[in-house]
């Protein structure tokens, strides 16, 4: 805590003074009896103290939370001038350790993760509404990290008024959030500019297809048009965009940006039937029905069975068939190819002890995506899970293209987006990574 860390552990303790009611604020103290700072205490958690302020404070007053809000206001509207939609507040970054703000358009959708903070519910939600003005504020604290706080999960109406799907935009796109049932608070913000930044990916590969652009005379006129390699103008708009893999869609977040900046044509898959009808919902609202299929399926197995029917055309494409060494009789199922492979999993790692599992399954998605992916394409991949270091993930990813016989190049690495900050040294706070490779054989 000295170095600047809002939590304090048990095992950090060495003595409490008097009776604290649970979630109380309590000063902190050095063993020279320095003060260090105050927090809400709960001695049911390994995480004993959130400091939530660095001077002396009585409590977490409507007056306080509603100062708070306001600088957690002014920064977003800093960084995100031209959004409507994005995470108001993100715990400890903002000073509010325990506390989840997810602003979608005028409805707010609020967690509360800890003891100290659910019993300031109330000042917490009269604060928003002096600060936000909502039409409606919903809480989603349907969370089991709850449960190591001694509270029981919940979820319901706050205030004024809530429907249970709300539209938003991001990237100019529209979006359908459903605030009820959607994982966690209903969207996640924090790939926002990773979503962007797939855009100089998704047009320049026309080439490959034999088009190019060619003056042609139509009706007298010169014009610039595409020409494929018969010499015929090629009609479709995306003749120049990649083909797409999104896997774990969630809501299609990746796939809407791919189509919004070129896409020849985009696979959405994911295991949840109801998340590809969400993904479905939000491709329609954009009109790019026409770019987009739908998969429903687990991405490891799907992966693994594109690589073996991939395998085996190559087999077939060596083999001396009028020897008979292989059976061509048989029809190959998978062996899809595309120019962006997109990997945007779950957290596998949720605690320390499964990293050693996670990195196997870190491994596996991206060495068989990458496989899949055309030669000199994009391999865009994420990691969620906060005990799955950076250094760690590359390492994992570096493993893996030295299995598959690849070599990467790293164009972009990032973490999450500028409505969810750091504090720098609380490395809890730095659990997404996220990046781009160019893909090549060796």
């Amino acid at each position: 805590m000295e170095q600047g860390h809002p939590w304090v552990y048990r095992s950090e303790i060495e003595r409490v003074d008097g009776e604290i009611e649970p979630g109380a604020l309590v000063p902190v103290h050095n063993h020279l009896g320095q003060y260090l700072g105050t927090g809400y205490y709960n001695e049911l958690s390994q995480i004993t103290v959130r400091i939530v302020a660095y001077q002396p404070v009585e409590a977490l007053t409507t007056d306080v939370f509603v100062e708070r809000f306001t600088k957690c206001l002014q920064h977003r509207k800093r960084f995100l001038a031209d959004a409507e939609s994005y995470r108001l507040v993100y715990g400890e970054a903002d000073f509010l350790p325990g506390l989840i703000v997810d602003k979608f358009a005028d409805i707010l959708v609020v967690q509360l993760l800890t003891l100290g903070m659910d019993r300031c519910r109330q000042q917490i939600v009269d604060a928003l509404v002096q600060v936000m003005n909502p039409a409606g504020i919903y809480e989603r604290s349907d969370v089991p990290v709850r449960e190591l706080e001694g509270l029981q999960q919940t979820k319901g109406l706050l205030y004024g008024t809530c429907p249970k799907h709300v539209d938003i935009l991001e990237n100019g796109l529209r979006i359908k959030v459903d605030i009820e049932e959607g994982q966690k608070t209903g969207y996640f913000f924090d790939q926002r500019e990773n979503r962007a930044a797939i855009a100089p990916l998704m047009t320049g590969w026309g080439h490959r297809s034999g088009i190019a652009l060619q003056q042609v005379e139509e009706g007298g006129i010169s014009q610039t048009l595409p020409v494929n390699a018969n010499g015929k103008v090629v009609a479709f708009p995306y003749w120049d965009g990649a083909t797409v893999l999104e896997c774990f869609s969630h809501t299609g977040s990746f796939t809407l940006n791919a189509c919004k900046y070129g896409a020849k044509k985009v696979t959405c898959l994911d295991i949840s039937e109801h998340a590809i009808e969400s993904a479905r919902t939000n491709i329609q609202l954009n009109g790019f029905e026409d770019r987009v299929e739908f998969v429903v399926a687990d991405a490891f197995d799907y992966l693994r069975q594109q690589v073996k029917g991939l395998d085996e055309r190559k087999l077939r494409a060596s083999a001396n068939v009028a020897q008979g060494k292989v059976d061509t009789s048989k029809p190959v199922s998978g062996g899809r190819t595309w120019d962006v492979v997109i990997l945007d999993p779950p957290a596998f790692a949720k605690t320390k002890s499964a990293v050693e599992g996670a990195c196997r399954g870190y491994k596996d998605i991206n060495l068989h995506g990458m496989k899949l992916v055309n030669e000199g394409g994009y391999l865009v991949t994420a990691s969620c899970s906060y005990h799955m270091r950076p250094e760690l993930f590359l390492e994992t990813i570096h493993a893996a293209a030295t299995d598959a016989g690849k070599i990467l190049r790293l164009v972009d690495f990032r973490g999450a987006g500028m409505d969810h900050p750091r504090i720098l040294g609380v490395d809890e706070g730095h659990y997404l990574k996220f990046a781009i490779f160019e893909v090549r054989s060796k």
